[in-house]
């Protein structure tokens, strides 16, 4: 647990899941550095404009794990997330900061697929990790945007690019930085007046190559802030070429699913079989299921979960999973970390029926043979080449 000191109060604040060993901290200086602004410039003063007939809303958009959101509890903000584990993250903060029930306290919870607020007075934007993620949502908060409403950015100067900063300056209007204090910046963008405003050129549609198996020449729609979201990635690409293709009516999960490419293809192998596609991106799993409902061959045969993995068995049906297939994570926002990893196996194993099996497509570099050898007593190799691994573990 980490404290953040601000103008509006001291708040303890974490990571979702809480882990007293996660290294990482749930606010940076980008964070401290726009509510320190805030403050001093008394820019919120009257901000609550809910209360006003005509008013407009406080929207914090893509907050990491809702210390901007918990700060500002008091002006009602509404917070726009892409991530399960970062609104769970939120709901933990603002409940410590005894704010309790976010619906009772007047604080919105959105996903950046829900529509937004009609009119927003105040934009924060915590800057993401995708440029693509970004661009989709200003394009979708533009529209709501007016000539008085203040946007601010915040990032650390290492995620602020010339070409953030053209973003904010194509969409939304004029844009200037600060100047860098603890390694973090602030963006101000004054809202011009769009005529003709451009479209948004996500959720992007292509063809997949040829020579990957099932899934060859079928499109794909991705979500702006999927991995890899203009292209196939090689390490789902060599995935697909090893797949294992379950007979009769499987229950495969697809966890971490992305684009649902993987398990579309099991789909199109093996049609009786259920297929769960699990991510905690929003995005990612409105994107599994268009890929899913335009290539499967029964579209009937597919769940889509927006959760914390497989944290949760009761989400996928208690241990009655055959197969599990995953290629996991090795980031979180910035930071580089097994843990996402560790939890997907663990959750893997717990899903899996007697003789089921989990199924990774990994980095070499990263190790998880000999993590899931001491999960499940046993890893094998199936396939291998310089760069990536497939492994399988069976639950004994």
């Amino acid at each position: 647990m980490n404290r953040l000191t601000t103008e509006w109060g001291t708040h303890d604040l974490t990571r979702f899941p809480e882990d007293p060993r996660d290294p990482f901290r749930a606010w940076d200086a980008a964070d401290a550095y726009l509510l320190r602004h805030l403050a001093q410039s008394g820019a919120l003063a009257g901000a609550d404009g809910r209360d006003r007939p005509d008013g407009g809303a406080l929207v914090v958009a893509l907050d990491r794990w809702g210390a901007l959101t918990t700060a500002l509890a008091a002006h009602r903000p509404v917070q726009i997330s892409d991530s399960h584990l970062a609104r769970s993250a939120t709901r933990a903060n603002l409940a410590r900061a005894g704010a309790g029930d976010p619906q009772a306290a007047g604080v919105g919870l959105l996903t950046t697929q829900d529509a937004p607020p009609e009119r927003i007075d105040v934009l924060l934007v915590r800057v993401p990790k995708s440029l693509a993620l970004l661009e989709d949502q200003l394009h979708r908060l533009a529209p709501a945007l007016h000539a008085g409403s203040l946007v601010v950015g915040t990032g650390m100067v290492k995620e602020i690019h010339t070409s953030t900063l053209r973003l904010f300056e194509r969409i939304v209007g004029p844009t200037r930085t600060s100047l860098a204090e603890q390694k973090a910046r602030l963006i101000h963008t004054t809202v011009a007046r769009r005529e003709n405003r451009a479209p948004s050129p996500w959720p992007l549609r292509y063809a997949l190559p040829d020579g990957i198996g099932a899934m060859s020449g079928r499109t794909v729609t991705n979500h702006a802030g999927i991995f890899c979201a203009d292209r196939l990635d090689i390490g789902t690409r060599f995935f697909l070429g090893q797949l294992p293709a379950p007979a009769g009516p499987a229950r495969v999960v697809d966890l971490g699913c992305g684009n649902g490419v993987v398990g579309t293809a099991v789909a199109r192998t093996s049609p009786e079989a259920e297929i769960v596609f699990v991510d905690e991106s929003h995005q990612a799993v409105a994107s599994a299921e268009r890929t899913f409902r335009d290539n499967a061959p029964d579209p009937l045969r597919g769940t889509f979960l927006v959760t914390d993995g497989l944290s949760d068995p009761a989400a996928v049906a208690g241990s009655s999973v055959d197969l599990v297939l995953t290629n996991p994570p090795f980031h979180s926002h910035q930071a580089v970390t097994d843990a996402t990893a560790r939890r997907m196996f663990a959750g893997a194993r717990r899903v899996l029926r007697p003789g089921g099996e989990l199924w990774v497509v990994a980095n070499r570099h990263l190790g998880h043979h000999q993590r899931l050898r001491r999960l499940f007593g046993n890893c094998a190799t199936v396939a291998s080449d310089p760069k990536f691994v497939v492994l399988r573990a069976v639950k004994g």
